[in-house]
Formats: structure tokens, sequence, C-alpha cells
């Protein structure tokens, strides 16, 4: 299983769309995988987790084949997780030999971000011909293209139901982590019975802050870690990414690679791969 970071970023970018903070303009002088767009994976070039208003941007920048990808899990409805928008742009008269419907998959709130865009567009657009969406709650599991797929509640904006992703395929298992602060209960029950993870992706957006309540920092990330090793969960064969890093939290990317390198863990940046 292949995991790429096409953004890495929290919900303004870094640098921030309209910020001057010191350590934006850092970013701005080093430049490189300081540079960070908004959260956005693929897995195994073809299943997308989120769809950011990035994600145009992304399909140029690392060559990500959009027409080919079948569905996209959404986490919540935040606007640098999903801009729903842009997927109107698959419809009738913007795009061409498009070939099947992409398959959405999201909580209720997603659900009405999707239909107020499918709302605002032409009916010549024929969307419901290019797009499906299917409104998914905490523990469905979900059968695409040979992935088994478990939503996981998740602890970030209280007004919904966010979710985080355990994925597996082909043996292997990858537990999707943000956005998040630390796991809700129902959550770490489910993951103390599910035995060992060979990939774990976390929310790191507050750098070496400690948060936990509705994001992570490294100490947050450090005291998960610690509970899935004690529920068997991780050893020394997992593979760590720490991602969606905030300006807020001060940190640009080398300095995050030193806080983190006794832990042994990947700092992503945009582009980064991970075969799992």
């Amino acid at each position: 299983m292949k995991i790429q970071y096409l953004g890495t970023a929290a919900a303004e970018g870094w640098p921030g769309i309209f910020c001057n903070c010191p350590v934006c303009r850092e970013a701005v002088r080093r430049g490189g995988k300081n540079i960070r767009s908004r959260s956005q994976a693929l897995v195994d070039d073809s299943l997308l987790i989120d769809f950011p208003p990035d994600s145009y941007y992304h399909m140029i920048q690392y060559h990500v084949p959009m027409a080919a990808v079948q569905n996209i899990l959404l986490t919540h409805a935040h606007q640098d997780h999903f801009y729903p928008l842009d997927l109107t742009m698959r419809g009738n008269g913007f795009s061409d030999e498009v070939t099947g419907i992409l398959q959405i998959y999201g909580n209720e709130l997603c659900c009405e971000w999707f239909g107020e865009a499918v709302r605002t567009a032409s009916p010549y657009m024929e969307l419901d011909r290019r797009l499906a969406f299917h409104t998914i709650t905490k523990f469905q599991t979900l059968n695409l293209q040979g992935y088994t797929i478990t939503p996981l509640p998740a602890l970030h904006d209280r007004r919904q139901n966010c979710l985080i992703y355990l994925l597996k395929k082909d043996g292997k298992k990858l537990l999707y982590g943000n956005d998040t602060g630390w796991f809700p209960d129902e959550t770490w029950r489910f993951l103390e019975r599910e035995g060992h993870l060979d990939g774990v992706s976390l929310d790191c957006t507050m750098g070496r802050q400690k948060e936990g309540t509705n994001h992570m920092g490294i100490p947050d990330n450090r005291e998960v870690i610690k509970r899935l090793k004690l529920y068997g969960c991780v050893d020394s064969d997992t593979k760590i990414v720490i991602t969606h890093f905030s300006h807020h939290g001060g940190v640009l990317h080398e300095e995050l690679e030193q806080e983190v390198g006794t832990d042994g863990w990947y700092v992503a940046y945009d582009g980064f791969c991970l075969e799992i």
C-alpha cells in the first residue's frame, strides 16, 4: 500500500494566505518542504482522502490522475478538507470523456455541502450521472477497490461527526488520523481489538505544543504512540508519519525532523510518498 501526501498544511496553508508572521516569512525564504498546501492524501494512485481547494494544484504538481479516481473519503466538512464546488467540474460541459460515477463518502454535514454545490449547477451538467454522495457513520465498514475501510470517530468539531480512517488491503493496515485531537474512547476500544498496524499517520497541527482537544502536537503524538504500543498496534516495523502542520505550531520542516529524529518518525511534506 502506498500513500502520497499531496497537501500537509492546516486550513490557512503555510505560508498562510494573508499571514505576515515571522514563521510564514521564514517558510517563504527557505522554500522547499516548508511550503505546504491544504491537506489531502492519495492511496495507491486511485483512492483520495479529502478534497480541499488545492486539489487542482495537486493534480498539476504531482501528476495525479484525477480522471481515474473512483472514490473519495472525506474526514469532515471544513473547507480545507472539502471544497465541493470543484467537484461540479466533473459535470457535462466541463469534463469530457468521463467514465463512471465518482463516489464520495462523508458525514451528514459533508452531504449538505455537497447538495448545496450541486444545486448551484446547471441541470445541463448532468451531475447525477457523474457524482454520487454516500453518507457514512462511524464503524460502518466500506469495501472499495479491494480495501476494507472503517471510519472511526475523531475528536475535532463537535458540531459534526468527524472521522478518521482505518484502511486494510493485501494484509496491510493504515490508520489515517487527522484531523483529530486525543482519540475518543470508542476509537481506542476499536483499535485495542485491531492488532498490529503497518502505518500510522497522525495530526501534528501544533508542532511542539501539546493540544489534544481538536488537534495534536508532538507531545500528543507521543502519548498516542505510547498507548498504541501498549495495545500491540505499533512496534518497530510500524511506519509513523506526522502531518497537517500549522504555522501557529511555529516549527519548520527541518526543525520538525530534528525534533522527532530519535522517535524514528517521518515528517510529511507536500509530495511525500511512503510504502506501507
